[in-house]
């Protein structure tokens, strides 16, 4: 069986982890990653990590020469220091990444983006998703899967965020409360959103498409009939 070469990016965060916990039953992918820091392994990874510094990604790309990229990089204003300092994750690094993986060769890229992303928001968060989302879809890859989960359920490591825990506590209850249009901004877990995002690597058809709670759990529903 021919192995299509995954490159994900991101791999230390929550859903980044995810990942290489479900790949490690995908026999029809070969995952790397790209970071900038050693990290633990979850039990059973068969997961390659290059170590490059961000300044020299485009380089580490070229080395990688992946078909297909995930991307789950992503930080907080409060844990960046800046609005600049955010923004050059959550953007620049992020299209840097995008453009080097289109040069390489990759027609494929899956991004992590946020529910409520929109370039025209008031909300720093959500302008740069949406910004990002736009300078995503000029690169013209074949195929861009955009995941738009709303609040991450999953255990995160040494980075405690208050407002996130207590909302994760609520949302069973708060969670009935949101129909119809709303269901989009419904939790979601770090480990469905993965899920996702690997069965995006396996879609053929070309074109760019949106993810939200529903079509994501679609996807996932692929996945199992896949296993």
């Amino acid at each position: 069986m021919s192995k299509r070469r995954v490159m994900l990016v991101g791999a230390t965060g929550l859903i980044g982890r995810e990942v290489i916990a479900r790949a490690s039953r995908m026999p029809d992918i070969a995952l790397v990653g790209l970071g900038r820091n050693e990290m633990e392994m979850p039990p059973g990874a068969r997961f390659e990590l290059l170590l490059a510094d961000p300044a020299n990604w485009d380089e580490a790309v070229a080395t990688i020469n992946p078909e297909v990229v995930i991307c789950a990089l992503g930080t907080t204003r409060r844990k960046a220091g800046s609005d600049e300092a955010f923004r050059k994750v959550d953007h620049d690094l992020v299209l840097k990444v995008a453009q080097a993986a289109k040069e390489t060769g990759a027609d494929h890229f899956v991004h992590i983006s946020a529910v409520g992303a929109d370039m025209a928001s008031r909300n720093l968060y959500l302008r740069t998703k949406g910004e990002t989302e736009h300078a995503l879809q000029r690169l013209h890859f074949r195929r861009l899967d955009v995941m738009r989960p709303g609040l991450l359920r999953g255990a995160r490591q040494g980075d405690f965020r208050l407002g996130e825990r207590v909302a994760t506590v609520l949302s069973p209850v708060t969670d009935l409360l949101l129909w119809g249009g709303l269901k989009r901004f419904r939790s979601i877990a770090a480990s469905a959103v993965a899920t996702a995002c690997l069965q995006a690597t396996r879609e053929k058809p070309g074109g760019a498409f949106v993810f939200q709670h529903v079509g994501m759990h679609r996807l996932i529903q692929r996945f199992e009939k896949k296993r």
